[in-house]
């Protein structure tokens, strides 16, 4: 009994205080471990379910965007858009209001081939499960003429999208009407300059921020209702093809992505990062301020703490008990 009582109280202690394989373990980077992810393009950081990023393949793959547990960086889920036709070049992915994932098929590597592309948006499923999903298409011209993009972002806040070109001098931030339409073109125009060679672009989970990457580098502006200020330089990872970005749930970290087999996202502190604290349906919130299990986490190694210290408590007293 004694012996029993003892192994008792150390079981609960390390489970108060040992942490959860999730995003506080994958938030630290991950390897994308999934064979048929030979291209990741794209990365978009889930607040429905803690520790999962959203990837996808560039041309080539299907109608497909995969779910990484970061804490494995094997592939959870893996779904088929249906009423989207097939793909040409999907180079980026984001997540708006209500968990809504939108995907960018907005390549054209011969800039300006394509007299339109696509945004795909579909419910980010609840359960992570192989499944089919369907998904809204959406056609998209630019004001100035058709061109190259890589970067699409959608603002947590309002849902608006934004667009970054691919210009190795530089591009544009174009902006997309203020709810998009599945009946005719959605117009995007420039609203700012954006002085990289962009490969990605990712908003700050308050909506304030907005961060664009390139192969070489990166840049962190004030978005300030699409009137960027640039504020500093991104401390931007070496990498093979740097492809991706994205702010982690909780808005501390900043992953980067690339092109490979086996390919590494890597984790840098965001700058002047505060936790986001709001519900994942506003489109800013933490995966873990969201369904409690920060809260409920704390209150479950309190309530183990003190179960224990009783077990302890218990122990010792039957101990006495037996020397007297």
């Amino acid at each position: 009994m004694r012996r029993s009582l003892a192994f008792l109280a150390a079981g609960l202690l390390v489970g108060a205080f040992a942490l959860p394989a999730s995003a506080a373990d994958g938030d630290q980077g991950f390897t994308i471990k999934d064979s048929r992810i030979a291209e990741s393009s794209g990365l978009a950081a889930s607040r429905q379910h803690p520790g999962i990023y959203w990837t996808h393949n560039d041309s080539g793959d299907g109608p497909y965007i995969y779910a990484v547990d970061s804490a494995t960086g094997k592939t959870v889920a893996r779904v088929t858009l249906s009423g989207v036709g097939s793909p040409r070049d999907v180079e980026a992915i984001s997540i708006g209001p209500g968990n809504q994932i939108y995907v960018g098929d907005i390549g054209d590597n011969l800039d300006g081939s394509w007299p339109y592309v696509w945004i795909y948006k579909l419910p980010e499923p609840k359960v992570l499960k192989d499944q089919t999903v369907r998904a809204t298409q959406y056609v998209v011209k630019y004001s100035d003429g058709a061109r190259n993009a890589e970067s699409l972002a959608v603002n947590p806040k309002t849902g608006r999208v934004y667009i970054v070109d691919k210009k190795e001098n530089g591009g544009h931030l174009f902006e997309g009407p203020a709810q998009l339409s599945a009946s005719g073109s959605n117009i995007f125009k420039p609203i700012a300059k954006v002085d990289l060679w962009a490969t990605d672009a990712a908003f700050s989970p308050d909506g304030e921020q907005l961060a664009v990457r390139g192969y070489f580098g990166g840049i962190l502006y004030d978005f300030d209702g699409g009137a960027l200020k640039r504020k500093q330089q991104l401390d931007v990872p070496i990498q093979g093809q740097g492809e991706s970005i994205t702010y982690s749930a909780d808005g501390t970290k900043l992953m980067y992505g690339t092109e490979g087999a086996d390919s590494s996202v890597e984790a840098k502190d965001a700058p002047g990062a505060k936790a986001a604290s709001k519900s994942p349906s506003t489109g800013g919130g933490s995966a873990s301020g969201t369904d409690g299990s920060s809260g409920l986490s704390g209150n479950v190694k309190v309530g183990a703490v003190a179960v224990a210290a009783a077990v302890l408590a218990l122990f010792g007293l039957t101990r006495l008990r037996r020397r007297r």
